[in-house]
């Protein structure tokens, strides 16, 4: 299916009309190359020739795009037998690739969901990440917020489990979940297997859209219990009609259950903000703003077109998505969504109506978001421009990372790298590293380590470095720094330790140079501000790193202590328990129901975990 055609990356001059004669008139995607075989751009065609020759012929073109072709060393193509399976190629390669030139939606997050496991007694909650636990995943819902509040409602309506498993096979007596009428207590017997499946029969059918099913079903079991004379479930069962009615104060568009989504793009030069408004079985969702990356496009139906194809390529579409504008593939776009959905799916560029009220309000709260998020950046530019000048740096720092040294009297010793770029944070860089073989509580042989391990990695694989490097710490941590660049010859960074003000009041912190100076530059300044919330950065995530290490260090060493408790017996427990936290949850009598493990054993571990003396 696929027949790529290469004109060989490192040529001196890419004859573009002489690649076009080379080409078929069949569907399929083409890559752009620059000389060391970076892909510049991806794009789909319905006819490859036709496509092509656009970019070589002598028509006017955007700035940007004369930008790319000049770059341009080679192409390549891959025929596909229709324009659905060239849009899909074309997202995995723009997903997988990055291209340079390509419009590419980027999140930080993934996406949130409802989770309604699979298993004896189901849990109900809040899930975002992989789905690899088994069960129902419904959304994505546009906010982790609106995530909660559905879950607050079925917790209140259906009374399922959110413990986890861990917590909910240990219990001996209902926790307050079921004492504020949020849970069954399923985990203690108080409601019998056939009750708890009927309401996560329940949950599944108003999570599914289907609560006009759910009603019948509810009015159906209430006529029943009335007429068996159980008039206090009948009652129950009215209560619950009522509620889910009441929830149920559906938005109706033209006079059907809304089940859309609503995408406004808002620009200012090369930024965009695309703004999702979503309604599912009549419910508004609310509001979700994303923010591609354009990569110098200024064409705001260019931008949608690329965000929509990308976006619904990974979640499941409505039956219909509004558009603020017209794009030029729509009907593809919707043909292949329809394919994919099982389903008929509109993609809809032009509406009137309740439609374009709606289409209204999510271009005025695109704008708005889009001119908060350029506020911000002016702040993170001015501070950055600030601390430019308070280093005496020729330009603002692109790059900064801060290193900190968290520990407890020198147990668990742990060193924080964070990153803050032009934008403000980089988390997905952030890096912990555990502190070994050195004297505990010595600060300076830890950063000295820490450093060494960044940097050396940096060095050996021609790595990024960081336009300013932050150390928190005084004269003696700087000095650390400044003898591990020096013996990996890393130099071109700018280096300062940040130490605290008197009475270790914030805003008088004192800046540390290499060459021995020392600045103050008070409260109100931007760029000390900025290494205020750099060095506050690492700090606090320092911290939570080894607060999980000497937690589960404390655990584990207290496991290995115990006479009778070797790797296997130690690797059972907590297979059984789901981990220390189950573990340390148990009785001793629900610990002597592990394999291998008897009754006095049990209690000297139950002992052990509680800081208790052991009874033999």
């Amino acid at each position: 299916m696929t027949a790529p055609t290469d004109s060989g990356p490192g040529a001196e001059a890419f004859d573009g009309k002489a690649f076009v004669a080379s080409l078929s008139n069949a569907p399929g995607v083409y890559r752009m190359l620059a000389a060391d075989g970076a892909v510049l751009y991806v794009g789909k065609a319905a006819a490859l020739r036709k496509r092509v020759a656009n970019y070589f012929s002598a028509s006017p073109k955007p700035t940007r795009i004369m930008a790319m072709l000049a770059q341009v060393a080679a192409m390549e193509v891959t025929v596909t037998r229709t324009e659905v399976e060239a849009l899909l190629l074309e997202n995995q390669l723009i997903k997988s690739l990055k291209p340079r030139y390509n419009v590419m939606l980027r999140d930080d997050k993934s996406y949130p969901y409802v989770l309604l496991t699979r298993e004896d007694w189901p849990r109900l909650g809040f899930h975002r990440g992989a789905r690899g636990i088994p069960g129902r995943y419904f959304g994505p819902y546009p906010s982790a917020s609106t995530v909660r509040e559905t879950l607050n409602v079925m917790h209140k309506l259906f009374r399922l489990r959110s413990c986890e498993d861990s917590v909910f096979r240990n219990r001996s007596r209902p926790c307050l979940q079921y004492q504020i009428g949020r849970c069954s207590a399923p985990c203690v017997g108080l409601v019998s297997e056939e009750d708890y499946a009927a309401s996560v029969h329940r949950v599944a059918l108003f999570l599914d859209g289907r609560s006009d099913e759910l009603t019948d079903e509810l009015n159906t079991a209430m006529e029943r219990a009335s007429a068996s004379l159980d008039f206090e479930n009948a009652a129950r069962l009215r209560d619950l009609v009522a509620s889910i009615r009441g929830l149920q104060a559906r938005q109706y568009v033209d006079g059907r259950v809304a089940d859309l989504d609503v995408l406004a793009c808002a620009m200012q030069g090369s930024s965009a903000c695309v703004l999702l408004l979503a309604f599912r079985d009549g419910r508004n969702l609310g509001t979700r703003a994303f923010f591609p990356r354009t990569n110098g496009s200024e064409d705001p139906a260019e931008v949608l077109s690329a965000f929509v194809s990308q976006y619904y390529a990974e979640q499941p579409p409505p039956r219909e998505i509004v558009l603020d504008r017209v794009i030029d593939d729509a009907e593809l776009l919707q043909q292949a969504f329809s394919a994919a959905a099982g389903r008929r799916v509109q993609v809809r560029g032009s509406v009137r109506g309740e439609r374009a009220g709606y289409v209204d309000l999510a271009r005025r709260n695109a704008a708005a978001a889009l001119a908060s998020r350029l506020d911000s950046q002016s702040a993170q530019t001015a501070r950055l421009e600030a601390l430019r000048v308070l280093l005496g740096l020729g330009e603002p720092p692109q790059r900064i990372e801060c290193f900190d040294i968290s520990h407890t009297m020198g147990e668990a010793t742990v060193a924080s790298c964070v990153v803050f770029g032009a934008e403000g944070p980089v988390r997905s860089q952030y890096r912990r590293y555990n502190i070994a073989g050195v004297a505990p509580g010595d600060d300076y042989a830890a950063m000295h380590q820490a450093l060494t391990r960044r940097f050396r990695r940096a060095v050996e694989q021609d790595g990024v470095l960081p336009d300013v490097l932050l150390i928190d710490g005084g004269a003696g941590q700087v000095a650390q720094a400044r003898a591990v660049l020096g013996e990996l010859g890393v130099g071109g960074l700018a280096l300062v330790g940040v130490a605290k003000g008197e009475a270790r009041r914030a805003g008088h912190e004192a800046l540390l140079l290499p060459d021995g100076r020392e600045i103050r530059p008070g409260p109100d300044s931007l760029g000390l501000q900025l290494v205020q919330q750099v060095r506050d950065e690492a700090h606090r995530f320092a911290i939570t790193g080894h607060r999980g290490r000497r937690q589960k260090a404390r655990a584990v060493s207290r496991l290995e202590d115990i006479v009778g408790i070797g790797p296997r017996r130690r690797a059972s427990l907590l297979r059984h328990f789901g981990g220390l936290a189950g573990l340390k949850a148990a009785g001793a009598e629900q610990i002597a129901q592990v394999e291998g493990i008897n009754s006095a054993l049990a209690g000297r571990i139950y002992a052990s975990l509680h800081g208790l003396d052991a009874q033999d």
